[in-house]
C-alpha cells in the first residue's frame, strides 16, 4: 500500500480508502470479514457519509480495538429520519446525529468532520455564513473532530470553501468525465447523456484551478466517484464509449494535484481486491492514457495529463512533475515557496532539457513538451 499525507493535516492515509455504501445492508460478521481483509492489505482511511444506524454500528464494531491505526472520515450534516438518509443544515439535529454517531463508531472524536454536500452557492453562504460553521469550529476545540473538510461536487462553490481559510479536507467527485465538465450545482448533470453529446476539450479550467488550489494551500483532496457511478468501467455506459478498468480510474485520480486518496465504493471482497490492484500495477496497467486518446468527440490534445507517456527522458527530467509544478506556478501568479522547494528537490530540472523532442513522440496528447521545459526554466530560474 502506499500512503500519502493528507495535505495539512498531517494524517498518513492509504492512497486506496474504503467508502461506505458497500457495507449497507450487510450484517456486522461480513462488515468484519470486510474491513479485516482491507485493513490487511493496508486500508487505513474510510468516508462514512451516511447516517444509517445500523451501518455506522457495524463498522464500529470492525473497527474496535484497531481505531488508533485507522482514520475515519464522519460527515456533519446527515441524519436518518422516517428509515432513510437525509441532509440537513438545522444546528439541533446536526449535533444530535453527531452525538450518535460518536457512539455508534465507539469513539471520542472523528478525525475529519466533513461538512455534507454543499454544490450550491446559495447553500455555501448558509452553511459558512450561519450555525453549521460554527458548529464544525466548536467540535474541532473541543477535539471531537480534528479537522474540518467539506464535500462538493461543484468546483466553484468548493473554491470558495477552500479559500475561506476554514477547511482542511475537500471530498470531491474525480474522473476524466466529470473534469471535461463546466461548474454547475446540478449533479445528476454531471453524467447526463446531453452533457456528453457534443465536443468537449480538455479539463474544466474550473476543476483545474481547485485542484491546484488545493496543492497550493495545502488542502488535502481525497476523491469520490472515481469510477463514474460504476459506467465508467462499462464500454456500453462510459460517454468515452469505452471500458476503463479499476486501476485506471484511481491512478487518474491519484494523478491529480491535491490528490491523496482515493474513497472507493465496494460491495464485495472482489471489488475491494480490483481497487487494491492499484497497488501492485504496473505501469502499463496504470496507464489511462491508452483509454482517453485520440477519440473524436473529447480531446485532451496539448493538455499534460500527468500520465507519464514521456518517459523516460534522455536528461533524466521528470517531465510530467516539471510540468505540474510550473502549473502551480502559473496559477498562483508567482511561485509559491513550497512549489519552489519541491521543484528544487527534483534530481534535474527543465533547464536539463536538451530538446531532443523524443518525449514528445510518446506523448498521446501533443503537448508541446520541449517549448514548455523553456517556459519551466524560465519560471524557475533553472
Amino acid at each position: 500500500m502506499e500512503y500519502r499525507i493528507l495535505g495539512r493535516t498531517g494524517l498518513r492515509v492509504s492512497a486506496v480508502a474504503l467508502g461506505c455504501e458497500g457495507f449497507i445492508h450487510k450484517t456486522p460478521e461480513e462488515v468484519c470479514a470486510d474491513f479485516d481483509f482491507a485493513i490487511g492489505h493496508g486500508v487505513n482511511f474510510v468516508d462514512i457519509y451516511s447516517p444509517n444506524p445500523e451501518l455506522r454500528t457495524n463498522i464500529g464494531a470492525a473497527l474496535e480495538g484497531r481505531r488508533g491505526d485507522f482514520v475515519i472520515q464522519g460527515h456533519l450534516c446527515t441524519t436518518w429520519e422516517n428509515g432513510q438518509y437525509l441532509r440537513t443544515r438545522d444546528p439541533e439535529k446536526t449535533l444530535a446525529s453527531f452525538d450518535l454517531q460518536l457512539q455508534q463508531l465507539r469513539t471520542d472524536c472523528l478525525d475529519i468532520g466533513m461538512i455534507h454536500y454543499v454544490d450550491a452557492e446559495a447553500d455555501f453562504h448558509r452553511v459558512f455564513g450561519g450555525e453549521i460553521i460554527r458548529i464544525a469550529q466548536r467540535l474541532r476545540e473541543e477535539g471531537r473532530i480534528r479537522h474540518i473538510g467539506i464535500s462538493s461536487h461543484n468546483p466553484a462553490v468548493a473554491r470558495m470553501a477552500v479559500e475561506t481559510g476554514l477547511v482542511d479536507v475537500l471530498m470531491f467527485s474525480v474522473n476524466p468525465c466529470y473534469d471535461l465538465q463546466p461548474a454547475g450545482d446540478d449533479v445528476e448533470a454531471l453524467w447526463a447523456e446531453e452533457s456528453y453529446a457534443g465536443a468537449l476539450r480538455n479539463i474544466d479550467p474550473d476543476r483545474e484551478r481547485l485542484y491546484e488550489l488545493c496543492e497550493r494551500t495545502g488542502v488535502g483532496i481525497d476523491a469520490m466517484k472515481v469510477y463514474g457511478g460504476g459506467d465508467l468501467l462499462n464500454a456500453e455506459n462510459s460517454p468515452f464509449g469505452k471500458a476503463m478498468t479499476p486501476v485506471q480510474c484511481i491512478e487518474y485520480a491519484l494523478t491529480r494535484p491535491g490528490v491523496a486518496s482515493v474513497m472507493v465504493g465496494c460491495r464485495t471482497q472482489d471489488e475491494i481486491r480490483a481497487a487494491l490492484d492499484w497497488c501492485g500495477a504496473s505501469p502499463a496497467e496504470r496507464d489511462y492514457a491508452s483509454a482517453m486518446a485520440g477519440m473524436e468527440r473529447f480531446t485532451w490534445e496539448g493538455h499534460c495529463m500527468y500520465c507519464g507517456h514521456c518517459a523516460p527522458c534522455s536528461a533524466g527530467i521528470d517531465i510530467a512533475t516539471v510540468h505540474k509544478f510550473h502549473n502551480l506556478a502559473v496559477a498562483q501568479g508567482e511561485i509559491p515557496e513550497t512549489v519552489r522547494e519541491h521543484y528544487a528537490a527534483l534530481t534535474h530540472h527543465a533547464s536539463e532539457c536538451i530538446g531532443c523532442g523524443a518525449c514528445e513522440t510518446r506523448c498521446p496528447f501533443g503537448v508541446k513538451i520541449v517549448a514548455s521545459m523553456r517556459r519551466a526554466a524560465e519560471r524557475f530560474g533553472y
